[in-house]
């Protein structure tokens, strides 16, 4: 295992052995498997422990045996307590989505904070069954079936091509210790009754199940990359963007066989998933309109006009990954570059996978934070503002491009660290004020 591992970094991650990595430990065995890979093959490394305090004193029982673990092997090791019941009930949101949260924040701002490259988590093909399984069974589009990720953003998953066999049959090769997480064996969660009931079934029917799974995602999402590539190009047909209006002409897309697709593909970035909704707006009367959480759709005449909900404030404008300008309320281009000139008030160079689309344009507000560029640490912009003797119609004219709630350009004056070109950085976007 360790030879195909090593063999499949060189080729789907060779930035990894120069690279730093939190790696996301819950004290289970795919993520012990995972350290010890890892550290066999000299990679730059620490990792990160979630006490979510959901099983009393088996909760503290797998920090304390990763505490001890970490000393042992000589591993920088970080811990982190979490209320997670508090957090759900204060959030409205289920036990494992609370988790989710808190777990992705807290990594991210470690990342950030101890400047780690990637973070790291220790899915396997079987999580990939399953996660398929479960999207199956809900209903979801394409990209719904095309399974985990191999790397997003910062994340990378790269145990995804081993099946959990694998996995054990290496740990107990190696003697390596884990500790058994007792809600795995428990049938209450969806997930469980199909990696227990479920998944054993189709491989007993199919002993090469899991190869020939891993053939099938390959090909989905090989299938979902031409439907991105087809988007775009007929977006550029039947779209056209107005300040931050895009507006959706109805001749042209009811001219496409398949014209529902077209509009998942273009509206779900925005929030919208009530799809049948959506699909008979196009064929309703002139003025009706839906709305997602930021985001209206409307219906005029010939044509659906997509705009933010708070048209009337004129505050907020969103900025999709095919946008390659924005006319109002600045003039904004955006182009991917191969080179890059040194950065100035007017233009900025940004890593394109460190965004988040849409992207929001809008003012500043109190409590707005970020990391000014070349600097090590945080600012308010309150504090910025007071150090650089802003006029309060300075601070009033101020615009700031974000990117998932977090500051990327403070436009015409300063951009954020965390969105900076680097040595791994592998595609480049030039973002320019005009004049």
């Amino acid at each position: 295992m360790l030879t195909k591992f090593q063999n499949h970094l060189s080729i789907h991650f060779p930035l990894l052995q120069k690279a730093k990595i939190l790696i996301a430990l819950s004290g289970g065995m795919d993520s012990m498997v995972l350290v010890t890979l890892v550290s066999k093959l000299n990679i730059n490394f620490a990792v990160a422990h979630c006490n979510f305090q959901l099983r009393d004193l088996e909760s503290e029982g797998d920090e304390d045996f990763l505490k001890s673990y970490c000393k042992e092997k000589e591993i920088q090791g970080f811990f982190q307590k979490f209320d997670t019941k508090q957090f759900a009930e204060d959030e409205k949101l289920s036990i494992q989505m609370a988790a989710r949260n808190l777990r992705y924040h807290w990594f991210y701002e470690l990342a950030e904070n101890e400047n780690f490259d990637f973070i790291a988590t220790a899915h396997h093909l079987d999580d990939q069954v399953e996660t398929f399984l479960i999207n199956f069974s809900r209903g979801t589009g394409l990209e719904g079936l095309t399974g985990i990720p191999s790397k997003k953003d910062k994340i990378i998953r790269p145990l995804l091509v081993f099946s959990r066999e694998e996995i054990e049959t290496f740990a107990h090769e190696n003697a390596i210790p884990w500790r058994e997480d007792s809600s795995n064996a428990l049938d209450k969660y969806g997930r469980n009754k199909i990696r227990h009931q479920l998944v054993p079934v189709l491989k007993e029917l199919n002993p090469s199940f899991l190869n020939s799974f891993e053939k099938t995602i390959q090909n989905l999402q090989q299938a979902q990359s031409l439907v991105e590539d087809a988007s775009r190009i007929v977006y550029r047909k039947v779209v056209q963007d107005i300040e931050n209006q895009k507006i959706i002409n109805l001749a042209e897309l009811l001219q496409l066989s398949n014209y529902q697709a077209y509009l998942y593909q273009w509206l779900s970035p925005f929030g919208f998933s009530a799809w049948k909704d959506v699909y008979e707006l196009v064929q309703a009367t002139s003025g009706k309109q839906l709305f997602s959480e930021h985001f209206r759709l409307l219906k005029d005449r010939k044509t659906l006009i997509l705009e933010p909900k708070n048209e009337d404030h004129q505050h907020e404008y969103w900025i999709a990954e095919t946008d390659k300008k924005l006319s109002f309320p600045l003039n904004l281009s955006f182009e991917e570059v191969k080179t890059i000139a040194q950065t100035d008030s007017n233009a900025i160079f940004v890593d394109i996978n460190t965004l988040k689309f849409p992207l929001l344009l809008r003012k500043w507000q109190k409590g707005d934070y970020f990391y000014p560029f070349g600097m090590n640490g945080r600012k308010k912009l309150s504090k910025f503002f007071k150090d650089e003797k802003f006029s309060l119609i300075q601070k009033e004219k101020t615009w700031l491009l974000c990117s998932d709630n977090q500051i990327v350009w403070l436009v015409g004056k300063r951009m954020d660290d965390r969105f900076k070109v680097t040595q791994n950085t592998q595609t480049t976007l030039k973002i320019e004020l005009l004049a």
